[in-house]
């Protein structure tokens, strides 16, 4: 049964994952590129919701129930793991969903495959929105809000991918998680990597990191970046961080400096995939049976296997990845994967 739980110092919280997730060495990957290579399994959260948003979704629907919401709205492309996560755990706790989904010709929306089916098994409302439209998201969440209220409901607004200063503290729980890991662990120069896309989980994963103590242990955290550049990230994740403590007063101030990106690895753009990156998902997929996504882990680990080529010590003697999931993403690529398999 879910639970709304709260402890001394943070939000309320709605049991929604399977936690803690496993830290999992990759045996064979490590030995081809000679680092000690282990991944935490947030792949594994649950099946249904699986990945890295199940995590902010336990604090953000938790924060919707006790404003009175009975529907949720959020934000994605067509394939959105965010979105598709989302609509789940809504109706899991009884909540409706209102998605806003990006594609190139709304009048035209693509099938309903991968986390679209997904979307719409869970009762999802789907509002297809263009490139232009989602580039004044605010403005639309602001349409649909009146929207639904004149309708008589009670909506609440979760921005892209959960990525804010509630949704925060999921991935702050993480790094605490990620905290225990380590101390079983023998210590060695260590670098936690995750794949960037809207900068919630990087957010979390750096201010859980100072608040559990695993940068005083010099363990750093590193994002690959999937979509836009560096500097956007930078941004983006200063402004949550900076929400974060204006809001909780934890009393950790992140700085640009401590925002470590690693740029130039959006290759052909944001969900599109080069034969190179799908080789390796490939490659992963038969050394250790480990699943990555193309849009997300994948394209994130090509930059990781990309930057120790150059470096073998470029993130210490030790990489921990984390697995944030998105298997449903690999379904819309299976005819480009068909043709390496």
């Amino acid at each position: 049964m879910l639970t709304n739980t709260k402890q001394a110092g943070r939000p309320p919280r709605v049991r929604l994952a399977r936690l803690p997730t496993p830290l999992q060495r990759l045996d064979r990957t490590s030995d081809a590129l000679d680092v000690d290579l282990w991944v935490k399994r947030d792949d594994l959260t649950g099946t249904e919701l699986s990945g890295n948003k199940v995590r902010k979704l336990e604090f953000l629907l938790a924060d919707a129930t006790a404003q009175g919401a009975d529907t949720v709205i959020t934000c994605g492309g067509e394939q959105s793991n965010h979105c598709r996560a989302t609509a789940l755990a809504a109706t899991s706790i009884g909540l409706r969903s209102v998605l806003l989904l990006r594609t190139d010709d709304p009048a035209n929306p693509p099938a309903t495959s991968g986390n679209i089916l997904l979307d719409r098994l869970a009762g999802a409302e789907i509002v297809w929105i263009s490139a232009s439209e989602y580039a004044r998201r605010t403005e639309i969440f602001e349409r649909e809000t009146t929207r639904l209220i004149e309708r008589g409901q009670r909506p609440y607004v979760i921005s892209e991918g959960g990525s804010d200063a509630v949704g925060t503290w999921g991935y702050v729980e993480c790094a605490r998680e990620l905290s225990s890991d380590l101390s079983t662990l023998s210590e060695a120069p260590t670098s936690i990597l995750y794949a960037c896309g809207s900068g919630g989980t990087g957010a979390g994963l750096i201010l859980g990191a100072r608040m559990s103590g695993l940068t005083d242990n010099g363990v750093r955290v590193v994002g690959v970046n999937v979509c836009n550049d560096r500097s956007y990230f930078v941004s983006a994740i200063g402004g949550i961080c900076t929400a974060f403590e204006a809001r909780y007063h934890v009393g950790v101030k992140v700085s640009p400096s401590d925002i470590d990106i690693v740029d130039g690895y959006v290759g052909r753009g944001y969900a599109k995939s080069s034969p190179e990156e799908l080789a390796l998902l490939r490659d992963v997929a038969r050394r250790d049976a480990l699943i990555l996504d193309p849009v997300y882990t994948g394209k994130a680990f090509f930059g990781v296997v990309r930057e120790l080529a150059a470096d073998p010590r470029r993130f210490g003697d030790r990489i921990v990845f984390v697995h944030t999931g998105g298997i449903f993403g690999l379904f819309p690529a299976a005819d480009q994967l068909s043709r390496l398999l």
